[in-house]
């Protein structure tokens, strides 16, 4: 089969039938594309054309091209996943790249905002909603609800508004693979909920009314979605990623970063304040446990930081 059909095919697959995120699925086709490129320039033109050698020649240059062990981690599992769908789905293939080694990659701990600066980024939040503007009051509600239950951006403008229970403290959401699970909220999210549904929600679903917005199906209907932009219609990735980066900015020496940083403080702060690891790991929805082990390390060094402030032998 050809590398193109053979790639698209494998796309589709994982769109369809593994169900991974759109973005996700982009992220695929661009590092397959880069691999088609580079086998036209090698004269490979068939799936079975790329060995064990040319996999690791596109890895090599890649690595010459100044690419980071991250990316090239990347491009190995990408290539190995396209390798064994071939040997499974096209007559006569062979997992040519089955022993395709990733380099190993560093770790990177992730940025973990604390506790007390936690509470006045809310306060900062909660400050500028004091005059009752709609917008003001949503970004309360969202980032309130993004650290209480440690969701993802995706999840969290995913949600639509009857997934979430106000009685019983918990949001429905829909994570990786289209998977779902249900997850717990505090008191002080319930309440921004409440004042955001209440007072702020109305107003702005309204806005799509009165600007004769076209009423539109599905996922982005507005009537269906729990938070709503500025001009009705579901809110998006880039406008949670826009309110979130510019109430980090505000605290010192703290580089911006997004709703995963919320996301990321969520699960330290739980371990550090006994959460179990499969606990936090449900919560979270990652399929290993090996993933959420990141966070015990974040909490060991927030120990040993802790420790070399305050023990005289340290």
């Amino acid at each position: 089969m050809q590398i193109r059909e053979s790639m698209e095919r494998y796309l589709a697959h994982l769109a369809d039938e593994r169900r991974l995120s759109p973005a996700t699925v982009r992220a695929y086709a661009s590092d397959l594309e880069q691999l088609r490129e580079y086998c036209d320039e090698h004269d490979a033109t068939d799936s079975s054309d790329v060995t064990l050698e040319l996999g690791r020649d596109w890895l090599w240059h890649g690595s010459q091209r100044g690419l980071s062990a991250t990316t090239l981690a990347r491009r190995a599992a990408v290539i190995r996943g396209w390798s064994k769908w071939n040997a499974a789905h096209i007559p006569s293939a062979v997992d040519s790249n089955a022993r395709l080694r990733s380099p190993k990659t560093g770790r990177h701990l992730p940025h973990v905002v604390a506790a007390d600066q936690m509470t006045n980024l809310v306060d900062v939040l909660r400050a500028r909603a004091d005059d009752g503007d709609a917008v003001a009051i949503r970004d309360v509600a969202m980032v309130e609800l993004l650290y209480a239950s440690a969701l993802r951006v995706s999840e969290l403008v995913g949600l639509d508004a009857d997934d979430v229970d106000l009685d019983r403290l918990t949001a429905r959401v829909t994570g990786k693979g289209s998977k779902q699970r249900v997850v717990p909220f505090g008191v002080p999210a319930q309440n921004a909920l409440v004042d955001y549904l209440t007072r702020a929600r109305p107003e702005l679903v309204a806005r799509a009314k009165d600007q004769g917005s076209p009423a539109t199906t599905g996922a982005t209907h507005a009537e269906r979605a729990l938070f709503v932009g500025a001009r009705g219609s579901r809110i998006g990735v880039k406008a949670v990623y826009t309110v979130v980066n510019r109430l980090l900015e505000t605290l010192p020496g703290f580089d911006a970063g997004g709703p995963h940083t919320l996301r990321h403080t969520a699960a330290t702060h739980l371990l550090d304040g006994g959460a179990d690891l499969r606990s936090v790991q449900e919560m979270l929805g990652h399929a290993s446990l090996g993933t959420t082990q990141i966070y015990t390390h974040v909490s060991l060094e927030r120990l040993k930081d802790s420790y070399r402030g305050a023990h005289p032998r340290a």
